[in-house]
């Protein structure tokens, strides 16, 4: 297990373009370019929050990270193990150390499947525990995530939807996994449910020294998850800082505008910023410049000409914006 001040993930310049065909000949017109050219670390033992709105690359970022998808350009770099360069054999050894929780709890689960096999199939193919041994294991395991083992024999159906997304936690952790890519966990979820997920997630991360890539589209999510936070935007990181920074002092107008979007359950206060409007435009046609310039307040003519930079800025944090030029 990596130690908190070490580096368990590095991704360098990572792109996942998909191609658009069009015509009888099914010729390639463009590309979706869905993750365009981003890099990140993250330590071991810490959580790093991808928050963006829908569209933005977050969950193709997660998926191509564990070869889920084949990945355009860059480089995966686990505990010193480029992944895009593993074959078959070698890959399917490191799904054991990388895993991911689906968003969906009511999609992601087989409905033709009990909770032991569903649990149960993951230690059999990784052949890590003897079968005899195998169901003691599986109730370890659903009494670690909060349910009970007369649990196992029941079928998805019959489970409300925070039950559903505690088995998916509990065949995630089945492996025994040091990353997990936690793809919008709770958006899925009542909000008086969504506590108890994260309070899981961060209880299980003390317990077994998980490290985490925490997919959201809701920064008020994240906060009390994260150690960094990074701010996608059309495929694009914009804004990354240590969590509290982020919320303290948003640099980027985008991230600006996503905190001004949090409800405040109070209806007398105001926020200084007016939230986010309009659409993000095609990933197929990304404006020139800044991406966000279409939809940003306090747009320059340099923005519309020069993509920024992401650069670094004091306490930790990087941006990219021609305001701070």
């Amino acid at each position: 297990m990596e130690s908190k001040n070490q580096v368990l993930l590095r991704v360098e310049n990572l792109k996942k373009y998909f191609p658009v065909r069009r015509g009888v000949l099914s010729r390639v017109a463009g590309h979706v370019r869905a993750v365009d050219d981003i890099s990140f670390e993250i330590r071991g033992r810490e959580t790093l929050s991808l928050v963006g709105e829908s569209g933005s690359g977050k969950t193709t970022t997660g998926r191509t990270i564990l070869r889920l998808m084949e990945p355009t350009d860059g480089k995966v770099d686990f505990d010193g193990i480029d992944v895009f360069a593993l074959e078959s054999g070698e890959l399917r050894a490191l799904r054991r150390r990388m895993q991911i929780i689906f968003q969906d709890p009511y999609g992601s689960l087989n409905p033709r499947m009990t909770v032991a096999a569903m649990v149960g199939e993951p230690l059999a193919i990784h052949r890590l525990v003897p079968k005899k041994q195998r169901r003691d294991r599986i109730v370890e395991i659903l009494e670690l995530v909060g349910l009970e083992a007369e649990h196992m024999n029941r079928y998805p159906h019959e489970f409300s939807g925070g039950q559903r997304q505690r088995i998916g936690v509990a065949r995630a952790l089945a492996v025994e996994p040091e990353l997990i890519v936690a793809d919008e966990p709770v958006s899925a979820l009542d909000v008086s449910i969504q506590a108890q997920i994260l309070n899981l997630l961060e209880d299980l991360q003390d317990k077994l020294g998980l490290t985490y890539l925490f997919i959201a589209h809701d920064l008020s999510v994240v906060r009390h998850i994260s150690n960094e936070v990074a701010v996608m935007y059309l495929g694009k990181i914009v804004e990354r800082a240590p969590v509290d920074e982020i919320f303290s002092n948003p640099l980027h107008p985008y991230t600006v505008a996503l905190l001004s979007s949090v409800p405040i359950p109070d209806p007398s206060a105001r926020t200084e910023h007016a939230p986010l409007t309009g659409d993000m435009p095609s990933p197929i046609n990304p404006p020139s410049g800044c991406r966000f310039n279409t939809r940003c307040p306090r747009v320059m003519q340099q923005c519309r000409e020069v993509e920024p930079v992401l650069e670094g800025r004091p306490a930790g944090h990087l941006v990219a914006c021609h305001l701070y030029d």
